[in-house]
């Protein structure tokens, strides 16, 4: 069966959305590939490996069906975790206790 050229177009579209998103917010990550479940890719007629845009191909990457993924040579959990633990470093310098149902205490203006 052949597939529709606008559900193709929408979605090169989306894919060059994604990837431009992803590098302007990874300026050091190189996406290299668009993920898709290998029903989407099927469905759409899509090859593994096809260049579907300039330096971008296409990946049966085992993902939720009717996502894609923008794949890159960057280690995005990692950061995640490290920003995490940099909040985490400074908020916690002080330490309060206050008893659960304890009346307020503050003075009203």
């Amino acid at each position: 069966m052949p597939v529709d050229p606008s559900l193709i177009g929408k979605n090169l579209r989306a894919f060059q959305k994604g990837v431009d998103e992803h590098d302007f917010a990874n300026p050091s990550h190189t996406a290299y590939g668009i993920g898709l479940a290998h029903f989407d890719m099927e469905r759409m007629g899509f090859d593994e490996g096809e260049t579907v845009l300039p330096g971008i191909t296409i990946h049966a990457d085992g993902g939720q069906t009717g996502n894609f993924r923008v794949l890159c040579d960057g280690e995005h959990l990692e950061e995640l975790e490290a920003q995490v633990a940099e909040v985490v470093d400074a908020i916690s310098t002080q330490q309060a206790t206050v008893p659960v149902g304890a009346p307020d205490t503050r003075e009203e203006r």
